[in-house]
C-alpha cells in the first residue's frame, strides 16, 4: 500500500495538530513549542512559517522557518520533504539547528546548495535535570535581574554570544533585534546573574519555557573569574530557581568539545539524554 504525503505551511487552524507533534516531544522542542504557544501560527507573528508534513492525511513532522531553519520530529521522509521545500525558497536562516539525526539529514542534502557552513557543531550533547543539585551548593548571591539593570547585562550577553557564536550580535541592524531578545528574557523574570560592583561576574538565562520543560541557554562567567567554580555553583541557583518557579524540567545543550562545562554541568545534577546539532552561516 503506498503511503500518500503531502508538504504545506500550516496555517492558525493547524494550532492543535501542530502542538500535539511538539508536546510529544517536550525537551527537544521546547524552544519552538514555547513560540508556538505565544504566538500560534500566523507566520508575521511567529517570526516564521510553520511547514507540516502529512501522511495519509495526518500531521507527522513539523519544520520551523525563521531565522532559524528547525526539523522538529522530522521523520527521514519527512526531512527531504522539508529540504525540497527550502532548496526552493533559498536559505534564508541564519543557522540550522534541532535534533542531531534530522539535523544532519537535512544539510547533508542543503549542502549542496547551502554549503559551506561558517561552523557545524554536529553533536551537541542533550542534558535535562529534574532535581535541585545534590552535590553543589547553589551561589546565593545568583538572582533574577530586574528591568533597570538592561545596561548592566546587556554588555555580558554581548560577550557571551560572541564568544559562542563567533559574530557579534550587534552587527547587521546595530543590535535592536539582539536587545529586544534580552529586554523580553529580562522582563519575563528569566534573566539570571550574580552582579558585584556593577559588573556581571555569572549569567544565564531560560530561552524557553513552556509547563512542561524549560532550556537554559546563554550561560557566561566573567573571564576574570573563570576557573573558580562559579559556572556550577551559579548553575545550581538557576537550576533550583527554574525547577521552583518555571518547568518541572530543565534542560540545556552543549558543546561536545567543551569538556569542562559538560562535566560541570553534571556535577549540577544535569544528565545528557540525547544530542542537538547547529550548522551556523
Amino acid at each position: 500500500m503506498l503511503t500518500q504525503t503531502t508538504t504545506r505551511v500550516l496555517e492558525p487552524a493547524d494550532l492543535d495538530a501542530a502542538l500535539a507533534v511538539l508536546e510529544s516531544a517536550p525537551v527537544e522542542n521546547a524552544f519552538v513549542t514555547a513560540r508556538v504557544k505565544a504566538a500560534g501560527l500566523d507566520p508575521w507573528r511567529l517570526g516564521g512559517e510553520m511547514w507540516g508534513w502529512y501522511a495519509d492525511g495526518r500531521l507527522r513532522s513539523l519544520c520551523y522557518s525563521g531565522a532559524n531553519l528547525v526539523p522538529l520530529c522530522a521523520t527521514p521522509e519527512a526531512v527531504r520533504a522539508f529540504a525540497d521545500r527550502a532548496r526552493r525558497t533559498g536559505r534564508r536562516c541564519s543557522s540550522i539547528v534541532g535534533p542531531a539525526e534530522p539535523t544532519a539529514r537535512l544539510w547533508r542534502l542543503l549542502e549542496p546548495g547551502w554549503g559551506p557552513a561558517r561552523d557545524v557543531r554536529a553533536h551537541q550533547p542533550l542534558m535535562v535535570a529534574d532535581a535541585p543539585s545534590a552535590e553543589i551548593e547553589p551561589d546565593p548571591l545568583v538572582r533574577r535581574v530586574g528591568r533597570h539593570e538592561m545596561d548592566v547585562i546587556m554588555p555580558a550577553c554581548v560577550s557571551m554570544f560572541t564568544e559562542e557564536v563567533g559574530v557579534s550580535p550587534m552587527s547587521g541592524d546595530g543590535g535592536l533585534l539582539y536587545q529586544a531578545r534580552v529586554a523580553e528574557l529580562v522582563g519575563t523574570g528569566r534573566s539570571f546573574a550574580r552582579i558585584e560592583d556593577g559588573r556581571v561576574v555569572f549569567k544565564a538565562e531560560i530561552g524557553a519555557a513552556t509547563s512542561r520543560a524549560c532550556q537554559i541557554q546563554g550561560v557566561w562567567v566573567a573571564p576574570e573569574h573563570r576557573g573558580k567554580g562559579l559556572s556550577e555553583t551559579g548553575m545550581a541557583a538557576v537550576l533550583r530557581l527554574a525547577l521552583a518557579d518555571v518547568a518541572p524540567l530543565v534542560s540545556l545543550y552543549v558543546n561536545d568539545y567543551n569538556a569542562p562545562a559538560r562535566a560541570a554541568y553534571r556535577r549540577v545534577g544535569f544528565r545528557e539524554v540525547g544530542a542537538f546539532m547547529s550548522v551556523l552561516f
